[in-house]
């Protein structure tokens, strides 16, 4: 008997050791698990590191640009964690994508946008800002260059953790301003370059709301409020994704075709006026037979929305590519030329390494770092529906598009942040006129007390508050950093 206690005491004290592994087993995963995509990114950035060396090691100032090399991995992160909200927040708020699906749309467009379409803004960036001949040598511009990297990529990564929706063109433009300054004075900016890229601050959320509000509209007008939602939604729908399809089709002639053969800007509008008017031919058919069975209300309607808006997410990762790679690559980019050709006035050319770099950069960086910011996006600032969220998507693309094309680093969250206050604001002011038109159709009926209207606002206004107070932030807090840390690695460097 004596035996058979001892042994029951023996299991309970195994049973309870093996407790504890098991509890040390599942800590020990708790706490690795948010380690894994750190680990993943440091891998990134030491592996573009390597690369940098294998292409440009044992060449002059070899060890500089393999550090740069690494600012500009690091930096190419962080744009890829902060903007991808931007691009696939709204698709996956209004419940369109999943959060996996999301990520691999993104991940494959933004690397094709950076790839094929990134070379006008990334000279922008590296050389539209400060003037190269005001700097004097070689060294101080590759110092002026690097300051830049670093303190634009440790700002983005200090916003990012914090929560701050600043932005990525700010934090570059910002830190390339600040060590120019810190080199050469004020007269080494390019203000008119500047005076205009402060302008598409203001005019690019402007824009991107108007044209988001204007879509929203013409798909209420033509769709939503009519008798018959679905028969309205057949004609119209296929319509929008021609549109979509024909703006993508232009884009793509102009800055893919460009490179093999010469297109006018007339004649890549004819590219996508033809591919769009095939789009609109395809897709009537299809929503057709999507719209089969389908109930005459709003809900059906969403069903009809998921092509166009995954197609539009789809462009808007692509435009973002395009535009933001310059944010990682462009005073890369500089620093490689400014190396290898031993003068900063000479024309910059980008390697591919050096594209390649901020194309996969940007990518990891939403796979690792991305989703947090998307379920953000997609559902704080206005509740979205796939109507909306193709709306905000289609007006962002379009908007960074052009800015693209023209050579212009507007900034992307600006745009797209733009484009869902644009919706919000515009369903604030059309769900008041439908109100003030039944109140007058009906006066007998109560009218709505100022702290019900003022309950029943469809946009959060504390986020207008601290959005605009990040984008004023951020173009100084990354000028200072930028010149402290242009002194002290020219003072490191000699």
């Amino acid at each position: 008997m004596a035996r058979n206690d001892l042994e029951a005491r023996h299991l309970d004290t195994l049973d309870r050791d093996l407790g504890r592994f098991s509890t040390l087993e599942s800590a020990t995963a708790l706490v690795a698990r948010p380690l894994v995509a750190p680990g993943i990114a440091l891998v990134f950035v030491l592996l573009a590191g390597l690369g940098a060396m294998i292409a440009f090691g044992q060449a002059n100032n070899g060890m500089i640009v393999v550090v740069a090399a690494i600012f500009g991995a690091y930096m190419a992160l962080n744009i890829g964690a902060n903007d991808v909200a931007n691009n696939m927040g709204p698709a996956v708020g209004a419940n369109a994508l999943t959060m996996g699906g999301a990520i691999v749309i993104a991940a494959v467009f933004e690397t094709a946008g950076a790839l094929i379409a990134g070379g006008d803004v990334v000279g922008t960036i590296s050389r539209g800002i400060i003037d190269p001949a005001t700097i004097g040598t070689e060294g101080v511009f590759v110092w002026a260059m690097m300051a830049a990297l670093l303190a634009s990529a440790l700002w983005v990564n200090l916003a990012t953790w914090i929560g701050a929706p600043v932005s990525t063109t700010h934090s570059v433009v910002g830190g390339v301003m600040g060590a120019g300054i810190a080199a050469a004075g004020f007269a080494a900016v390019n203000w008119p370059t500047m005076g205009m890229i402060a302008a598409s601050w203001v005019i690019s959320p402007v824009l991107g709301g108007l044209i988001a509000a204007a879509f929203l509209w013409f798909i209420k007008a033509r769709i939503i409020y009519r008798d018959d939602k679905i028969a309205a939604a057949r004609v119209w729908v296929p319509v929008l994704i021609g549109i979509m399809g024909g703006a993508f089709a232009a884009y793509l002639a102009l800055k893919g075709l460009s490179r093999l053969i010469s297109l006018s800007f007339g004649q890549a509008l004819l590219i996508g006026a033809v591919l769009g008017t095939a789009i609109w031919l395809v897709m009537i058919p299809v929503i057709r037979r999507q719209s089969q069975g389908l109930e005459n209300r709003n809900k059906s309607l969403k069903v009809l929305f998921g092509i166009p808006l995954v197609v539009s997410a789809a462009l808007l990762s692509f435009a973002h590519g395009a535009n933001d790679v310059a944010n990682a690559v462009g005073p890369l980019a500089a620093i490689v030329q400014a190396s290898s050709a031993g003068s900063a006035s000479e024309a910059v050319t980008i390697p591919l390494w050096v594209m390649l770099i901020g194309a996969f950069g940007l990518s990891f960086g939403l796979f690792l770092f991305g989703p947090k910011l998307i379920r953000m996006v997609g559902s704080q600032i206005t509740k979205l529906n796939p109507m909306r969220a193709y709306c905000v998507s289609l007006s962002a693309a379009l908007t960074v598009i052009v800015a693209s094309w023209l050579g212009l680093p507007v900034s992307s969250t600006h745009i797209a942040v733009g484009a869902v206050f644009g919706v919000g604001f515009f369903r604030e002011w059309d769900a008041a006129r439908r109100a003030r038109a039944v109140q007058g159709a009906m006066p007998e009926l109560p009218r709505t007390a100022p702290e019900e209207r003022r309950r029943r606002k469809l946009v959060r206004r504390s986020h207008v508050l601290t959005i605009a107070a990040a984008w004023v932030v951020t173009v100084p807090a990354a000028a200072g950093l930028s010149a402290g840390l242009f002194l002290i690695l020219r003072a490191i460097g000699g």
